[in-house]
């Protein structure tokens, strides 16, 4: 009896210890941490879904479009989700594969991500990001889907905006192209992580890069309440997105349709052309009218992922390289087209502007003969008529004696170096600082230079100079290379008389890019300030509300007076009608537009001559600036010439009609309705 009791006794203290303890803890679930789990069942309740904004458009002057969005059903895979799963989501993309019509080994590399060893198309967005499968999608594929979700878990096909491209090829490089946003870029770039809506794209070269933040807009939110088993019950909280605002170019795209014709006919004429380039500024403003480079590619091939091969191919010799803009990136030997830096080093240097020069056939530079074009002799000239006629031995000697006013192979401690220097004040060296990415700054090879590439290659020169080019076939040639190796190796540091000689026409080791001439040359030709060329004009909202107009700054100004900078413009103004350029513009209507320009034939060891026009119309009041070149084009009578003029013929409607009306290029933005859409468009 006594042990029941016991028994009983322990019962009802566990009982009451248990009854103790279960109230505490209801007590501090509901009193202590009542809120906190409150909150968190109304988290359980919700699901938040981040709404991307629609991408701004980028327009031409007119408001015409060179990138669009349109609407697509777009099918995307939940990675992570199908992961998960026991197979790895292999039987999802077997159902898949059966609705879009493509092989499943195809969608698993599709959402592989991208790193070592892996090769495209795989997947360079965040792992976190659903990953676009087909942004071709007819209504019938998406429906299949959404109609058995069931039996696609992790698969969506929503409506989302693409970009299109109604120029085609044209202005590939310079507009540039959008692929999925990266880890590291969510970590890097403050508030997009914030705002990352899952299908976000990310401008990644030319305008789309440089514009990209006002581009792409703000993403809006979506909370949605649901039940504990997933399904939506109603919109608990909606914040609309911002759509990015519209970039309005400078851009002309019916000029640009004609430059890029233009340019192609160029390459075509010239069998060894390897690429060409070609851009038109407005000389009044300093903005940018049309921007080609050849080769050039279709940019819609970045839409729903590029193949390893395609990708491959952008980047290959054989493609010759399209991704990269010969506009702005190419740096080539200008040959005669510099010689408006060199005629402005001589006046800088004490020459006379209206003095007499001897054009001998070839002039001595240290114990070498340097030749004219075919060694032909033109006597006693002007300046003037030096840059009509392209004379070579008057720039020859100006640069040698300067040379040796800087004390030839022994330096002074402050040497000028004026015609490196003047080049320089015509922007030459440097990027231009064009809005648009990765542009080269071209070369100017004076002293400082030298002595920093024989720091660099002198190792290799000097071993090259003792064991010579055994792997050279031809043995002139390799004896020719040992012999330059050597040379290179003893005395590569010092600049050498025919380095300044052949710097003086645009020739040896200076480089400069087509952006970089074309802006000398606006300089010019217009008021001698340098400018920094503009393609973006304004940025402006979807109602039509003008956000920001984009300025062109200035950057410098011409080292040159008002008079001597006119007396070389009325030079190159005779050069299409008297001068080196009066065959390729043979028949043209000077009466109604006088155009103005300067040729260029650069030498390049081993390849064809690089062709090169340097030109502005009308010569009175220019209005445009127009410089084309193609590289193993030939002289640049040839090839470039030509092509500028068949883009003259295009702008005023020669023989066609014009692409731009009275030639006059507009100086206002277009008008936008309150509806986004252009007024009158």
């Amino acid at each position: 009896m006594m042990r029941m009791r016991a028994r009983l006794l322990v019962v009802q203290v566990l009982v009451v210890t248990l009854l103790v303890v279960l109230a505490v803890r209801l007590w501090q679930v509901q009193v202590v941490r009542g809120n906190e789990f409150v909150t968190r069942a109304t988290e359980t309740r919700t699901r938040a879904v981040i709404v991307p904004a629609v991408r701004g458009q980028i327009l031409d002057s007119h408001g015409r479009p060179l990138v669009r969005n349109k609407t697509a059903l777009v099918v995307s895979v939940d990675r992570t989700r199908l992961t998960r799963m026991k197979d790895g989501g292999l039987k999802v993309l077997g159902k898949l594969s059966a609705v879009l019509g493509r092989p499943v080994a195809d969608l698993q590399q599709r959402i592989t991500p991208c790193g070592p060893g892996v090769s495209k198309p795989c997947w360079t967005g965040s792992p976190y990001q659903p990953v676009p499968l087909d942004e071709k999608v007819d209504t019938r594929e998406a429906l299949q889907i959404l109609e058995r979700q069931e039996e696609f878990p992790g698969v969506t096909a929503e409506i989302h905006s693409v970009r299109q491209y109604p120029g085609g090829r044209d202005g590939a490089q310079m507009l540039g192209y959008l692929q999925p946003v990266t880890e590291a870029e969510l970590e890097k770039r403050e508030g997009l992580k914030a705002s990352f809506s899952g299908v976000d794209l990310a401008g990644r070269d030319g305008l789309e890069y440089v514009y990209d933040e006002a581009l792409r807009g703000k993403s809006g939110l979506r909370r949605v309440q649901v039940d504990r088993m997933g399904k939506a019950l109603g919109v608990e909280e909606q914040i609309t997105p911002i759509p990015g605002d519209h970039l309005v170019t400078s851009i002309d795209s019916r000029v640009q349709a004609v430059v890029e014709r233009a340019l192609e006919k160029a390459m075509k004429s010239a069998p060894g052309a390897d690429g060409g380039a070609a851009v038109v500024l407005d000389a009044r403003s300093g903005r940018v009218v049309a921007l080609a480079s050849a080769p050039g590619y279709d940019p819609a091939v970045w839409a729903g992922g590029i193949s390893t091969r395609g990708y491959q191919w952008l980047l290959s010799d054989k493609s010759g390289k399209p991704l990269v803009s010969r506009a702005i990136n190419g740096q080539f030997a200008p040959g005669s087209t510099f010689k408006i830096s060199s005629v402005s080093a001589m006046l800088r240097s004490g020459y006379p502007l209206n003095g007499t020069y001897g054009c001998p056939g070839s002039y001595m530079v240290g114990d070498r003969a340097f030749s004219n074009f075919r060694g032909v002799s033109l006597g006693d000239l002007s300046l003037h008529t030096a840059l009509v006629k392209s004379c070579d031995t008057i720039f020859y000697k100006a640069a040698y004696e300067q040379y040796l006013k800087d004390g030839g192979r022994n330096p002074k401690k402050a040497t000028k170096e004026i015609f490196a220097n003047t080049a320089r004040a015509f922007g030459f060296g440097r990027p231009t600082g064009v809005d648009l990415p990765g542009e080269s700054s071209g070369r100017i090879p004076d002293r400082a230079w030298k002595k920093d590439l024989w720091n660099r290659t002198n190792a290799v020169t000097c071993e090259r100079s003792r064991k010579g080019y055994p792997e050279v076939k031809d043995r002139a040639r390799a004896d020719f290379l040992k012999r330059l190796a050597l040379e290179n190796c003893t005395e590569g540091f010092l600049l050498r008389p025919g380095d300044s000689a052949n710097f003086s026409i645009g020739q040896g080791d200076v480089l400069v890019t087509p952006m970089q001439l074309a802006r000398a040359y606006m300089a010019l030709v217009s008021d001698g300030k340098l400018r920094s060329p503009r393609i973006g004009w304004a940025q402006v909202r979807p109602d039509g509300k003008v956000v920001r107009t984009i300025p062109v700054p200035v950057v410098g100004k011409l080292p040159i007076s008002e008079k001597e900078r006119l007396y070389i413009k009325n030079a190159l103004s005779d050069v299409p009608s008297d001068g080196t350029a009066a065959g390729a513009f043979a028949g043209f209507p000077m009466d109604k537009v006088r155009i103005g320009g300067k040729t260029g034939t650069a030498e390049v060891w081993g390849k064809q001559d690089t062709s090169w026009f340097a030109s502005f119309a009308p010569t009175k009041n220019p209005q445009y600036v127009v410089v084309v070149m193609v590289s193993q084009g030939g002289m640049g009578a040839q090839t470039a010439a030509p092509a500028a003029r068949e883009i003259y013929e295009g702008i005023y409607g020669i023989k066609r009609p014009p692409a731009v009306p009275g030639g006059k290029l507009t100086t206002r933005l277009p008008r936008f309705s309150p509806d986004g859409t252009v007024a009158g468009g």
